[in-house]
Parts: C-alpha cells; sequence; structure tokens
C-alpha cells in the first residue's frame, strides 16, 4: 500500500471512530434525557392522584351539608373538624403548587402536606360519623367514602411507581461512566418520597 494511501485510511479510521465516539455520546445524552421525563411522567401521576383527592373533598363536604341541611345547627365536633380539613387542604394545594420538588426538604414538606391532608379527611369523616349516624347508611356518602378510599389507593400505587423510576434514575445518574453524560444532559440525583417521622405509629382518633 502507497504511503498516501495509507494516510488516507488511517485518516479515515480515526475519523469513523471520532463519528462513532461522538454520536455514542449523543445516544448517552438523549437516553438521560429520556430517564428524566420519565421521572417527570411518574411524578405527574402521583400530582393526578393527589388532584383527585383535593377535587373530591368539596364534594364530601357538599354532601355533609346537604344531608344535615335539615339540622337546627352544626355539631361542635363537625364544625372543628371541618376548620382543621379546610386549613390542612389550602396547605396541599399550596404545597402542589410548587410543582415536582427539586430537593429532600421540598419533597418532605410536600408529603407532610399530603399527609396532613388525609388526616384531617380522616378526623372529618369521623366526626361527622359521629354527630349525623343516620348518614353512614346514606347512598350518596358511601359511594362518596369508597371513592376517598379507592383514592388513597391509587396515590400509593402512583407513589410505588414514581419511587421505583426515581430509585432507577439515580442509581444511572450516579454511576460512572453514566454520571459524566447525565451532567451533560443537565440531570441530576431526584429526591425521593420519605416517610413521615412517626408514620409507622398508627394514629389514634379520639373526640
Amino acid at each position: 500500500m502507497k504511503p498516501s494511501y495509507r494516510r488516507l485510511a488511517i485518516v479515515c479510521g480515526i475519523a469513523v471512530a471520532v463519528i462513532g465516539l461522538v454520536w455514542w455520546g449523543i445516544s448517552r445524552r438523549n437516553h438521560f434525557v429520556a430517564l428524566d421525563e420519565t421521572v417527570n411522567a411518574a411524578w405527574s401521576q402521583v400530582e393526578n392522584q393527589y388532584q383527585r383527592r383535593l377535587d373530591l373533598i368539596p364534594n364530601l363536604v357538599e354532601t355533609v351539608k346537604g344531608y344535615a341541611a335539615h339540622e337546627a345547627g352544626v355539631y361542635e365536633g363537625v364544625a372543628r373538624a371541618r376548620a382543621g380539613l379546610s386549613d390542612a387542604y389550602n396547605a396541599a394545594q399550596a404545597a402542589q403548587a410548587e410543582g415536582q420538588p427539586a430537593s429532600d426538604a421540598q419533597a418532605a414538606a410536600f408529603s407532610a402536606a399530603q399527609s396532613r391532608l388525609k388526616d384531617a379527611l380522616s378526623i372529618y369523616v369521623n366526626a361527622v360519623r359521629e354527630a349525623y349516624p343516620d348518614l353512614k347508611a346514606n347512598e350518596q356518602f358511601l359511594s362518596l367514602q369508597a371513592q376517598l378510599e379507592g383514592t388513597e389507593n391509587r396515590i400509593a400505587v402512583e407513589r410505588k411507581r414514581y419511587i421505583d423510576t426515581v430509585n432507577g434514575y439515580n442509581t444511572q445518574v450516579r454511576q460512572f461512566p453514566g454520571s459524566i453524560f447525565a451532567s451533560m444532559a443537565g440531570c441530576t440525583v431526584r429526591p425521593q418520597f420519605k416517610a413521615e417521622e412517626g408514620a409507622a405509629t398508627a394514629p389514634k382518633v379520639q373526640f
């Protein structure tokens, strides 16, 4: 092989290697972008189920109001529970309006706000049962209770999916050489859902 052809072959070989390396780098970067969007989609599903809960709460309150309209007054326990529910509802809406948590502290605050709303809703329902015993047999109320229970189950499922998705994403972001391409794509470790302190202890509701 003549020297000129040999040099041309070397240059072509180097060019192919460089192009292949660049293409591989682009594909890896795009891979992390796709992973990032998968995490965003998983979080959107979590928010979707939280929003479903938020949408149901006004219906629950209106159902109770409608049923108790014939009563002369509102029992103190129900009034107190409704006030607590309203405060928790507003706090949960504010936390959700901030969007996807970008840090462990923000994730903990979001989770705490939603947990307080769930607890307040449970207390409210129990207070209504105590104040209006006949409401236990009301089909509309029972149907709404079933929807609320289903909502909590759906939230648990979507949170589990989000946890699994973030776990896979964070593993690839932190491992070498994926960490290099993750940095190129602007992808960083995402915060995980964590149970609140004392969550392992069953709550006690007393009136």
